[in-house]
């Protein structure tokens, strides 16, 4: 009788260490999409970096090119008020 419930406590045991196995493969394997997937990001941190960049600097150009027309339309407001003031 002794040896039946030590051949059912070893394959129990076996059996917790195959799903103790069976998990560590799991983790691993998440680890790894994980991994890979930290990998997907930072790549796409690096593209979105550079195209934010670009963005900032077509930006500037336009403010700019904003500013120096508001100095020709501001030249022109000035005259347009003095004529309207002399009528």
């Amino acid at each position: 009788m002794l040896l039946y419930v030590l051949i059912g406590l070893s394959l129990s045991l076996a059996g917790v260490a195959g799903l103790q196995f069976m998990y560590m493969f799991y983790l691993d394997r998440l680890d790894k999409e994980r991994k890979k997937r930290l990998h997907e990001l930072e790549l796409r941190c690096k593209n979105l970096s550079c195209r934010l960049s670009d963005a900032e600097t077509r930006i500037a150009k336009q403010n700019d090119l904003i500013s120096a027309l508001e100095v020709y339309n501001g030249q022109d407001e000035e005259i347009w008020a003095d004529v309207l003031d002399e009528g």
